[in-house]
């Protein structure tokens, strides 16, 4: 498919915390500063209610990431709802991935098995990735900003890791997985504007299909996104929307997003 073809995209999200549909800052997430975690809204209504909302807007590819400990029944309750169609991260090791399939999720997503210790292990990406088959596996490049470059963050994006976020690198992985997921750290939950450097540059690097999370704040956004990456790369909006509490019409951009 050539770039003119393709547009870019909204891909939903259900962001889990403690059992909880929620928004929170991406940067402030952390297991040893409970007090420091920002929140920017807590669903009254439980994950598969936005599972389902997603499935009745036919929005394909959103992922379930379960921030932390005590989500996995939420998880399994939002898989249920829509099967086979939304992706789970969060804690996946080659130990889990095939349950987490069997749980009705369509691909499983990984960024901190891959780092054991903060260091990049070629052999755990073959072996999870041969274990559940490619076109099963997402790649979560969460990446914080160092300079002009960008680096990969694991642990609710506490760790920068030593891997840089580049071509090079991009290539690597994809001979193992079929898409990538990428959190802006920095940005994410802030509502303040996406990182348009890294996107432009996503679109020239990828060659798999990538979505870019953090800092959608308008629906115009999703236009920014597709003319930066020439549409190879796709959009997921979160605390700016208008059903996790903020100003973006979710209607409005399933339309933008259907154009």
């Amino acid at each position: 498919m050539s770039p003119e073809q393709r547009h870019s995209v909204f891909r939903p999200c259900i962001d889990l915390h403690e059992g909880q549909v929620k928004q929170i800052v991406g940067g402030t997430l952390s297991d040893r500063n409970e007090e420091g975690l920002k929140t920017n809204f807590v669903a009254t209504q439980p994950p598969e209610y936005f599972a389902g909302k997603y499935r009745d807007n036919n929005l394909e590819g959103g992922h379930v990431i379960k921030l932390g400990p005590l989500n996995d029944e939420a998880a399994r309750k939002a898989l249920a709802e829509w099967r086979d169609h939304l992706q789970i991260g969060g804690g996946i090791t080659a130990d889990n991935a095939k349950e987490w399939l069997d749980a009705g999720a369509s691909k499983i997503i990984v960024t901190s098995y891959l780092f054991p210790g903060g260091k990049f292990d070629l052999k755990r990406l073959q072996s999870i990735s041969s274990l559940v088959g490619r076109d099963k596996l997402v790649v979560d490049v969460s990446c914080r900003r160092r300079g002009d470059k960008w680096f990969v963050a694991m642990n609710k994006w506490q760790d920068i890791t030593t891997m840089e976020v580049n071509k090079e690198n991009l290539d690597m992985l994809a001979q193992y997985c079929n898409e990538f997921l990428i959190h802006a750290a920095d940005v994410e939950g802030l509502c303040q504007g996406i990182d348009e450097e890294l996107v432009k540059k996503l679109g020239e690097w990828v060659t798999i299909p990538t979505t870019y999370a953090g800092g959608a704040k308008s629906t115009s956004d999703l236009e920014t996104v597709n003319r930066l990456s020439r549409g190879q790369v796709d959009l997921t909006y979160g605390s700016s929307l208008d059903i996790f509490g903020g100003v973006v019409s979710f209607d409005e951009l399933v339309k933008a997003s259907n154009k």
